[in-house]
């Protein structure tokens, strides 16, 4: 699934889950270097540990890149409701 983001240099999130596991995350934009690890640190982890570890990470204008991603697995997991 592609997220668009809000709110971050970020501008959109590719994402991917398979049986409650990242499979894939990129970002699109934002600090390469952060962005970049962030991705690799979260594929092959469970997305619902790392939804609730991300939620709420400030960086500026009340959400960040790892913020947004945890609203992209929430969205995520609501598509597949």
């Amino acid at each position: 699934m592609i997220y668009k983001t809000r709110g971050t240099c970020s501008t959109q999130i590719e994402l991917e889950i398979e049986d409650g596991v990242i499979t894939k995350c990129a970002f699109t934009n934002g600090c390469r270097g952060n962005t970049q690890g962030l991705a690799k640190m979260v594929v092959g982890r469970s997305a619902e540990e790392v939804k609730n570890l991300l939620r709420g990470v400030q960086c500026r204008g009340g959400t960040s890149c790892p913020d947004q991603l945890s609203r992209a697995i929430e969205a995520y997991q609501a598509q597949q409701a």
